[in-house]
């Protein structure tokens, strides 16, 4: 375990290796002209695409995690680059509907390579990817990332408990 970890509470790890993560992805993406935001943009197109889906920028903002109105901004810069494309939907002409152009899906293709094999560095010491223990871990992650968080749930039951 590393100094850093010692005594830690999980918040800070969590904070620790997102930052981490972060700062890796963006490194590695650079060469191919795509930040880390943009990749979660286009892996997520990318997966959605090859399941039959064209999904709204709301859609793909909640898929994401990312707020509806950065995945906006990052909408129109992929389009202005030739990366994806945006059409009307036509059964709510306000929404409108994604897609990963050609040059997307070849760059997004050749970004998906390059981060599973970080993928494979980071998950190494727990077994590789399809280990157990990473299995377990990305399990653990997922449940997680159910929890919904409030921070005024904690606010309301103290004023509950006086």
């Amino acid at each position: 375990m590393s100094s850093a970890a010692e005594g830690a509470t999980a918040g800070f790890l969590v904070w620790r290796l997102s930052m981490k993560w972060r700062v890796a992805v963006d490194r590695a993406l650079t060469p191919l002209g795509m930040t880390h935001a943009q990749y979660a943009v286009m892996a997520s197109l990318y997966g959605m695409g090859r399941s039959g889906q064209r999904p709204s920028q709301r859609e793909l903002a909640d898929h994401t995690g990312l707020e509806a109105l950065y995945v906006s901004k990052l909408v129109r810069t992929l389009e202005s680059g030739g990366q994806l494309a945006r059409t009307r939907d036509p059964a709510d002409p306000r929404a409108m509907r994604l897609e990963l152009t050609a040059q997307g899906r070849e760059v997004t293709r050749r970004a998906i390579t390059v981060i599973q094999g970080l993928l494979d560095q980071l998950l190494e010491p727990l077994g590789g990817q399809h280990g157990p223990r990473a299995e377990q871990f990305t399990a653990e992650l997922a449940t997680l990332l159910d929890v919904p968080l409030d921070p005024h749930v904690h606010d309301a039951e103290e004023k509950e408990q006086s």
